[in-house]
């Protein structure tokens, strides 16, 4: 009785132990993928064309937009930029992980040479915007619902509006395509989104770490959602995809090392609205559009125009 006794106990300091070994991850992995910071394992370059187009984007004629957040008092930016010629059709631009606004010139550029207005917000966390924690496009999704809501009182009714957006501002408007969007979006593009929260994270735990799934993801997600706020399980791409009535582009880098070329054939198949789909050879993570800048503003810019055409 005595051994059992010991074997017992024994077990259950095993189990305390890894209980809190998994703990003591999850609190420090939280930090590294959820706080926003300075991240050591993005790259810190900065293309050429995208400083020129930050310096455009400095003197363009632009409104700066205040609101709050969906379900919180956090105080949210955006820039709107209005186009050179008045317009109905607008995109709105969502920017990826620890990106901001600004990092977006060379899109917002794009959309303005071709003769739309633009609202590029800083998500949470990110940019001129309050927060002290990083959605991934998951509660942004809300905000982004709001700011809609604010683009078609500055723009009209009879508005036209495309959603875009670059791998975490991709899974950004994915999410969106899910939630019952105004009648006046009338298709999505998103370029390098992920399938879910959980499964980047469980890519980059293996990728960066050499670590499992299991048990330091769902460990990581269930702190996350009590430390920031929101249900971590419940970002999925491909549930929000389910529901999409919008026309969609995908778009995806073919030698993506960062949010893998998988996930996007994942996303293609989980929507039956009217789609297309280019996967961009030689690619990675977010440059499809540096391998000819000038295909994809015409692809990108054609296949809004066949959904929202100019009046």
């Amino acid at each position: 009785m005595r051994h059992r006794h010991y074997g017992t106990t024994a077990v259950c300091v095993v189990c305390l132990l890894l209980s809190a070994g998994v703990f003591g991850a999850s609190q420090y992995f939280y930090d590294y993928a959820f706080v926003p910071a300075k991240k050591t394992f993005l790259s810190s370059h900065e293309p050429a064309r995208t400083t020129r187009a930050k310096t455009w984007l400095a003197k363009v004629d632009k409104e700066t937009w205040h609101m709050q957040a969906a379900d919180s008092d956090l105080q949210l930016v955006a820039d709107f930029v209005p186009a050179a010629t008045k317009t109905a059709r607008t995109v709105v631009i969502a920017h990826g992980y620890m990106n901001t606004k600004e990092d977006m010139a060379p899109q917002i550029q794009l959309f303005h040479d071709a003769g739309f207005n633009v609202l590029a917000p800083d998500d949470r966390g990110h940019g001129q915007s309050e927060g002290t924690y990083i959605g991934y496009g998951w509660p942004d999704r809300l905000d982004y619902l709001k700011w809609l809501d604010k683009l078609l009182a500055r723009t009209g009714e009879n508005s036209q509006i495309a959603l875009y957006g670059v791998s975490m501002g991709g899974a950004t408007v994915m999410y969106l395509s899910g939630e019952a969007l105004p009648k006046q979006v009338g298709c999505i593009i998103e370029d390098c989104g992920y399938t879910s929260i959980i499964d980047e994270l469980a890519y980059q735990a293996k990728a960066m770490f050499k670590l499992p799934k299991w048990p330091l993801v769902p460990a990581v997600a269930l702190n996350a959602s009590v430390r920031a706020k929101y249900n971590v399980f419940d970002a999925s791409a491909v549930a929000a995809l389910h529901h999409n009535t919008r026309p969609i582009f995908f778009i995806h880098g073919a030698k993506d090392d960062f949010v893998p070329t998988s996930m996007v054939y994942k996303n293609y198949a989980a929507t039956n609205a009217p789609k297309e789909l280019w996967v961009v050879p030689g690619a990675g993570h977010a440059k499809s559009d540096e391998k000819d800048p000038a295909v994809y503003a015409d692809k990108v810019v054609g296949f809004i125009n066949a959904y929202m055409p100019p009046a």
